[in-house]
């Protein structure tokens, strides 16, 4: 019986350490994919870690006996994106909750910036969000984004133009001039 408790604690550690090591990553993806609601994104951050530790509990992969996912922090990745296209299609509303975004203090043209791209990934489809980040902030190829979204190569490709052209449009010249700051 004490062997089977300290197995249980090594695994608790191994997640820990796991957890400790890409939570500020998972938590600046979530922000981005939930454009900037950062309520949204520690909520997204908690579920993916959640479901992350029901499989680590069951751990037959982590001991190498299967090879279905080599890499646990790219796959918590997977498991958030996922999360969020999933909660996307069952919102039965599309509410947004709104409110005035205070004014920002120093570093001023920075944080507009993020603000004014933040508002306009916010503006998008919750699937162009998602491929955006993927692609972009994830610096992701195009075969695992396609994987993760559960698609075809030639879809993310299509969609990743579309929701850049998007979100060109959104910004309009606002991009350039906070750009020029």
């Amino acid at each position: 019986m004490g062997g089977a408790g300290a197995a249980r604690d090594a695994k608790d550690g191994e997640f820990l350490e796991l957890v400790s090591g890409r939570a500020g990553h998972l938590y600046r993806s979530a922000c981005l994919l939930t454009s900037g609601d950062t309520h949204l994104a520690e909520d997204l951050v908690q579920e993916t870690l959640g479901r992350m530790y029901v499989l680590w509990r069951r751990s037959a992969w982590r001991s190498g006996r299967s090879a279905a996912i080599d890499n646990p922090g790219a796959y918590a990745h997977t498991v958030m994106v996922r999360t969020f296209l999933a909660q996307q299609r069952r919102r039965s509303s599309t509410e947004r909750p709104t409110g005035d975004v205070p004014e920002p203090a120093g570093h001023e043209s920075d944080s507009t910036l993020r603000l004014t791209l933040l508002d306009a990934l916010g503006r998008m489809p919750a699937r162009d969000r998602a491929v955006l980040v993927l692609r972009y902030w994830e610096d992701r190829s195009v075969e695992e984004t396609a994987e993760v979204m559960r698609s075809s190569a030639g879809a993310v490709r299509t969609r990743s133009s579309r929701a850049l052209a998007r979100l060109r449009t959104l910004l309009g010249d606002s991009l350039a001039e906070l750009a020029a700051r």
